[in-house]
């Protein structure tokens, strides 16, 4: 049996609304086997489209919560004016009426295959065996995918965007294993509250996120910021290479996954990372083409069961993780700037590619 057409060859500008009966159609009418996702605002199936089979994500808005609809409007506002290859895409949306006569919103996305980053750095028990690991480069790849997003939304759009939901469950991955920041639920425009830039004011009010990636000004009543998007992509960086959630149980009274990573640095950076990065599992390839060196990964390590890695790898690691608690650092002042993420962050895969290449000229 062929695979579908890819959705981003067939669906450039939609010329035609997609109707509820088309999408109710799309998903077998909603079916539990369709769904792929669920969050506070409403939940998302996999629905192929009859017109051209393509394959899309449904985002149906849950209007039995209050702010639902809010979340719909934001996320249409701020889908509608933005591209880039690091946000998710969206295709249409739809505000109809469902079979019971009730009000029915969705926003319909392009389907990322490999689904959320969520999905890989926590699998479910039961699905272990379904899934391959992330390896260390796969890790710096999708990391900087998520900075390029920022840096996109709070310094090249005509109004500055914050996020406000940075977390691995909105990163989607893509049959490359391209990541795409995706739910603008919760997005908030900026604008220039005076002629000093540095001053700024929402467009919308209320605090939103979710713990563990929230910053802590906005608990205490702080300016919603660019900077709080920096806090939970740091956040962000810490789990995915210790691979522990910020609310994971041993992260209780004063140690938090900041505190637990400051304090391994840099002597015991290796007793915090996740092992799985430096491991691959016997059989199928996820078809990323930026992949095609990973299984030189195994080579890098000197004795597997301790995760004795060779120390330019080890700097590798301390790099990486000094800017994830950079970011995520109590003062929003002391934060690093998106773009100084980006530039880091490329110069940490530049040296780790450049170790890579001198270690395969050595083993020829």
């Amino acid at each position: 049996m062929s695979n579908p057409p890819q959705a981003q060859r067939i669906i450039k500008d939609w010329q035609l609304p997609i109707s509820y009966a088309e999408l109710l159609e799309s998903t077998n009418g909603f079916s539990e086997n369709n769904l792929i996702g669920s969050g506070s605002f409403g939940s998302v199936y996999k629905g192929v489209l009859a017109r051209n089979g393509a394959i899309v994500a449904i985002k149906v808005l849950n209007l039995q919560q209050q702010e639902a609809s809010t979340s719909f409007i934001n996320e249409c506002n701020a889908l509608r004016s933005i591209r880039h290859r690091n946000l998710l895409k969206i295709f249409s949306a739809c505000s109809s009426i469902d079979h019971k006569g009730n009000d029915f919103k969705s926003l319909i996305f392009e389907f990322m295959c490999n689904g959320s980053l969520d999905w890989w750095l926590h699998p479910k028990i039961d699905e272990q065996h379904q899934r391959k690991k992330l390896s260390f480069i796969q890790r710096l790849n999708i990391a900087i995918d998520v900075a390029y997003a920022l840096e996109y939304l709070h310094q090249h759009c005509q109004t500055t965007i914050v996020h406000c939901d940075i977390k691995p469950s909105n990163i989607l991955l893509d049959e490359d294993m391209v990541a795409h920041v995706g739910d603008f639920g919760l997005v908030k425009f900026l604008f220039e509250a005076s002629n000093n830039p540095s001053k700024t004011q929402t467009l919308s009010v209320g605090l939103k996120g979710s713990i563990g990636y929230i910053p802590p000004e906005y608990g205490m009543g702080g300016q919603i910021s660019t900077l709080g998007d920096i806090f939970s992509y740091g956040i962000l960086l810490l789990e995915m290479f210790t691979g522990k959630k910020p609310i994971d149980e041993m992260f209780i009274d004063d140690l938090s996954i900041h505190r637990f990573t400051s304090m391994a640095l840099p002597e015991h950076v290796m007793d915090i990372v996740d092992p799985s990065m430096f491991f691959e599992e016997d059989g199928e390839d996820v078809g990323d083409e930026r992949n095609e060196d990973d299984i030189e990964d195994r080579a890098i390590i000197e004795e597997v069961p301790h995760l004795n890695v060779s120390n330019r790898i080890k700097d590798c690691l301390i790099s990486v993780f000094k800017i994830g608690l950079s970011c995520s650092t109590t003062s929003p002042d002391e934060r690093m700037p998106t773009n100084v993420v980006v530039n880091e962050m490329n110069a940490i895969r530049d040296a780790y590619l450049k170790f890579k290449m001198e270690n395969k000229r050595r083993m020829n």
